[in-house]
Protein backbone atom coordinates (compact mmCIF):
# COMPACT_ATOMS: atom_id res chain seq x y z
CA UNK A 1 0.00 0.00 0.00
CA UNK A 2 1.37 3.40 -1.00
CA UNK A 3 1.80 5.89 1.82
CA UNK A 4 1.10 9.58 1.23
CA UNK A 5 1.99 12.49 3.49
CA UNK A 6 -0.59 15.29 3.37
CA UNK A 7 0.70 18.63 4.66
CA UNK A 8 -1.80 21.49 5.03
CA UNK A 9 -2.89 23.74 7.90
CA UNK A 10 -6.54 23.64 6.76
CA UNK A 11 -7.79 20.91 9.08
CA UNK A 12 -11.19 20.58 7.42
CA UNK A 13 -9.55 20.12 4.01
CA UNK A 14 -7.00 17.61 5.30
CA UNK A 15 -9.78 15.59 6.94
CA UNK A 16 -11.71 15.42 3.66
CA UNK A 17 -8.62 14.64 1.58
CA UNK A 18 -7.52 11.97 4.03
CA UNK A 19 -10.89 10.23 3.65
CA UNK A 20 -10.71 10.54 -0.15
CA UNK A 21 -7.20 9.08 -0.35
CA UNK A 22 -7.94 6.26 2.09
CA UNK A 23 -11.06 5.30 0.11
CA UNK A 24 -8.80 5.06 -2.94
CA UNK A 25 -6.53 2.63 -1.11
CA UNK A 26 -3.75 4.88 0.16
CA UNK A 27 -2.30 5.03 3.64
CA UNK A 28 -2.23 8.67 4.78
CA UNK A 29 -0.16 10.52 7.35
CA UNK A 30 -1.15 14.14 8.08
CA UNK A 31 0.92 17.14 9.13
CA UNK A 32 -0.34 20.70 9.60
CA UNK A 33 2.85 22.68 9.01
CA UNK A 34 6.33 22.26 7.61
CA UNK A 35 7.93 21.56 10.97
CA UNK A 36 5.56 18.68 11.73
CA UNK A 37 6.01 17.33 8.19
CA UNK A 38 9.80 17.19 8.54
CA UNK A 39 9.45 15.43 11.90
CA UNK A 40 7.10 12.77 10.48
CA UNK A 41 8.72 12.22 7.08
CA UNK A 42 10.71 9.00 6.64
CA UNK A 43 11.55 6.44 3.96
CA UNK A 44 8.14 4.77 4.28
CA UNK A 45 6.43 7.76 2.59
CA UNK A 46 5.98 7.37 -1.19
CA UNK A 47 4.63 10.84 -2.09
CA UNK A 48 4.07 14.21 -0.42
CA UNK A 49 1.17 16.62 -0.99
CA UNK A 50 2.55 19.93 0.29
CA UNK A 51 0.62 23.16 0.76
CA UNK A 52 2.57 26.40 0.44
CA UNK A 53 0.86 28.83 2.82
CA UNK A 54 1.31 27.41 6.32
CA UNK A 55 2.40 28.71 9.75
CA UNK A 56 5.71 27.91 11.50
CA UNK A 57 7.42 26.69 8.32
CA UNK A 58 5.82 27.27 4.94
CA UNK A 59 5.72 24.76 2.11
CA UNK A 60 8.61 26.25 0.13
CA UNK A 61 10.96 26.15 3.12
CA UNK A 62 9.84 22.60 3.91
CA UNK A 63 10.35 21.59 0.27
CA UNK A 64 13.88 22.96 0.31
CA UNK A 65 14.74 20.85 3.38
CA UNK A 66 13.00 17.72 2.09
CA UNK A 67 15.00 17.86 -1.12
CA UNK A 68 18.24 17.76 0.87
CA UNK A 69 17.50 14.15 1.85
CA UNK A 70 14.66 12.75 -0.29
CA UNK A 71 13.89 12.37 -4.01
CA UNK A 72 10.29 11.18 -3.50
CA UNK A 73 7.56 12.80 -5.64
CA UNK A 74 6.18 16.06 -4.27
CA UNK A 75 3.03 17.80 -5.50
CA UNK A 76 2.65 21.40 -4.33
CA UNK A 77 -0.83 22.67 -3.49
CA UNK A 78 -0.93 26.34 -4.48
CA UNK A 79 -3.31 29.29 -4.44
CA UNK A 80 -5.27 29.75 -7.65
CA UNK A 81 -3.26 32.78 -8.77
CA UNK A 82 0.04 31.80 -7.16
CA UNK A 83 2.16 31.70 -10.34
CA UNK A 84 5.32 32.87 -8.53
CA UNK A 85 4.89 30.19 -5.85
CA UNK A 86 4.52 27.54 -8.54
CA UNK A 87 7.70 28.62 -10.32
CA UNK A 88 9.63 28.73 -7.04
CA UNK A 89 8.31 25.32 -6.06
CA UNK A 90 9.43 23.79 -9.36
CA UNK A 91 12.83 25.48 -9.09
CA UNK A 92 13.26 23.99 -5.60
CA UNK A 93 12.47 20.49 -6.83
CA UNK A 94 8.71 19.97 -6.71
CA UNK A 95 7.53 17.46 -9.29
CA UNK A 96 4.19 19.08 -10.05
CA UNK A 97 1.65 21.54 -8.69
CA UNK A 98 -2.10 21.72 -8.35
CA UNK A 99 -4.02 24.95 -7.80
CA UNK A 100 -6.75 25.12 -5.17
CA UNK A 101 -9.62 24.46 -5.46
CA UNK A 102 -8.90 21.31 -7.44
CA UNK A 103 -10.93 18.42 -8.77
CA UNK A 104 -10.66 15.22 -6.71
CA UNK A 105 -10.22 13.08 -9.82
CA UNK A 106 -7.43 15.27 -11.12
CA UNK A 107 -5.60 15.03 -7.80
CA UNK A 108 -5.87 11.24 -7.79
CA UNK A 109 -4.73 11.08 -11.43
CA UNK A 110 -1.64 13.18 -10.68
CA UNK A 111 -0.79 11.03 -7.66
CA UNK A 112 -1.17 7.78 -9.60
CA UNK A 113 0.96 9.08 -12.48
CA UNK A 114 3.87 10.02 -10.24
CA UNK A 115 3.61 6.79 -8.27
CA UNK A 116 3.58 4.75 -11.50
CA UNK A 117 6.91 6.32 -12.37
CA UNK A 118 8.29 5.27 -8.99
CA UNK A 119 6.94 1.73 -9.42
CA UNK A 120 8.53 1.54 -12.89
CA UNK A 121 11.84 2.55 -11.34
CA UNK A 122 11.56 -0.13 -8.66
CA UNK A 123 10.72 -2.70 -11.32
CA UNK A 124 13.72 -1.65 -13.37
CA UNK A 125 15.94 -1.93 -10.33
CA UNK A 126 14.74 -5.45 -9.50
CA UNK A 127 15.06 -6.55 -13.14
CA UNK A 128 18.63 -5.29 -13.37
CA UNK A 129 19.51 -6.99 -10.09
CA UNK A 130 18.04 -10.37 -11.04
CA UNK A 131 17.87 -10.57 -14.82
CA UNK A 132 19.63 -9.65 -18.02
CA UNK A 133 16.40 -9.56 -20.02
CA UNK A 134 16.33 -7.36 -23.10
CA UNK A 135 13.19 -5.57 -21.90
CA UNK A 136 15.11 -3.79 -19.14
CA UNK A 137 15.68 -0.16 -20.10
CA UNK A 138 19.35 0.23 -21.00
CA UNK A 139 22.00 2.35 -19.36
CA UNK A 140 22.67 5.36 -21.62
CA UNK A 141 26.05 7.08 -22.04
CA UNK A 142 26.46 10.46 -23.74
CA UNK A 143 29.67 12.51 -23.65
CA UNK A 144 30.63 11.68 -20.05
CA UNK A 145 27.02 11.49 -18.86
CA UNK A 146 25.78 8.05 -17.76
CA UNK A 147 22.13 7.36 -16.93
CA UNK A 148 21.16 4.34 -14.83
CA UNK A 149 17.36 3.89 -15.12
CA UNK A 150 17.25 1.04 -12.62
CA UNK A 151 18.23 3.31 -9.76
CA UNK A 152 17.29 6.68 -11.27
CA UNK A 153 20.88 7.84 -11.02
CA UNK A 154 22.79 10.17 -13.32
CA UNK A 155 26.59 10.46 -13.24
CA UNK A 156 28.98 12.75 -15.06
CA UNK A 157 32.59 11.56 -15.01
CA UNK A 158 31.58 9.23 -12.16
CA UNK A 159 30.19 12.09 -10.04
CA UNK A 160 26.55 11.60 -9.01
CA UNK A 161 24.29 14.46 -10.11
CA UNK A 162 21.70 15.80 -7.68
CA UNK A 163 18.51 15.21 -9.69
CA UNK A 164 14.96 14.65 -8.54
CA UNK A 165 13.07 11.62 -9.82
CA UNK A 166 11.12 13.77 -12.29
CA UNK A 167 14.26 15.47 -13.56
CA UNK A 168 15.92 12.10 -14.11
CA UNK A 169 12.88 10.70 -15.92
CA UNK A 170 12.75 13.74 -18.21
CA UNK A 171 16.48 13.54 -18.90
CA UNK A 172 16.30 9.83 -19.66
CA UNK A 173 13.38 10.30 -22.05
CA UNK A 174 15.23 13.02 -23.97
CA UNK A 175 18.45 10.95 -24.00
CA UNK A 176 16.58 7.89 -25.28
CA UNK A 177 15.39 10.06 -28.18
CA UNK A 178 18.70 11.90 -28.70
CA UNK A 179 18.69 14.03 -31.84
CA UNK A 180 14.90 13.88 -32.10
CA UNK A 181 12.36 16.50 -31.06
CA UNK A 182 10.07 15.43 -28.21
CA UNK A 183 7.00 17.63 -27.90
CA UNK A 184 6.11 19.34 -24.65
CA UNK A 185 2.77 17.51 -24.78
CA UNK A 186 4.53 14.12 -24.93
CA UNK A 187 6.95 15.10 -22.17
CA UNK A 188 4.08 16.18 -19.94
CA UNK A 189 2.19 12.93 -20.50
CA UNK A 190 5.22 10.63 -20.21
CA UNK A 191 6.90 12.35 -17.27
CA UNK A 192 4.07 13.97 -15.30
CA UNK A 193 1.17 11.80 -16.45
CA UNK A 194 -1.03 14.74 -17.43
CA UNK A 195 -1.99 16.48 -20.69
CA UNK A 196 -0.30 19.82 -21.23
CA UNK A 197 -2.59 22.71 -20.40
CA UNK A 198 -2.30 26.35 -21.53
CA UNK A 199 0.30 28.33 -19.56
CA UNK A 200 1.54 25.16 -17.80
CA UNK A 201 5.26 25.72 -17.21
CA UNK A 202 6.11 22.52 -15.33
CA UNK A 203 7.97 20.85 -18.22
CA UNK A 204 9.85 24.06 -19.06
CA UNK A 205 10.93 24.52 -15.45
CA UNK A 206 12.19 20.93 -15.20
CA UNK A 207 14.24 21.41 -18.38
CA UNK A 208 15.58 24.68 -16.95
CA UNK A 209 16.59 22.85 -13.76
CA UNK A 210 18.41 20.22 -15.82
CA UNK A 211 20.31 22.89 -17.73
CA UNK A 212 21.41 24.38 -14.42
CA UNK A 213 22.41 21.06 -12.83
CA UNK A 214 24.20 19.35 -15.72
CA UNK A 215 27.94 20.11 -16.09
CA UNK A 216 29.23 21.54 -19.37
CA UNK A 217 29.61 18.95 -22.09
CA UNK A 218 33.09 17.94 -23.15
CA UNK A 219 32.32 18.47 -26.82
CA UNK A 220 31.23 22.05 -26.19
CA UNK A 221 27.68 21.49 -27.40
CA UNK A 222 24.57 22.37 -25.38
CA UNK A 223 22.71 19.48 -23.78
CA UNK A 224 19.33 20.57 -25.12
CA UNK A 225 17.79 22.72 -27.82
CA UNK A 226 14.42 24.38 -27.50
CA UNK A 227 12.35 24.38 -30.67
CA UNK A 228 9.65 26.99 -30.32
CA UNK A 229 6.14 25.56 -30.56
CA UNK A 230 7.62 22.08 -31.19
CA UNK A 231 9.39 20.90 -28.03
CA UNK A 232 12.88 19.91 -26.85
CA UNK A 233 15.66 17.71 -28.14
CA UNK A 234 18.89 16.42 -26.65
CA UNK A 235 21.73 17.38 -28.95
CA UNK A 236 23.53 14.42 -30.51
CA UNK A 237 27.26 14.04 -29.91
CA UNK A 238 29.23 15.97 -32.52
Amino acid sequence: MNKIMLVDDDRELTSLLKQLLELDGFQVVVAHDGVEALEKLDDSVHLVLLDIMMPNKNGLDALREIRQNYTIPIIMLTAKGGELDRVLGLELGADDYLAKPFNDRELLARIRALLRRSVWTDGQNQSQDHSSSDDVSPVIQIDGLTLYPGRQEARFDDQVLDLTGTEFTLLYLLAKNIGLVVSRDDLSMEVLGKPLSPFDRAVDMHVSNLRRKLPDRKDGLPWFKTLRSRGYLMVAVG
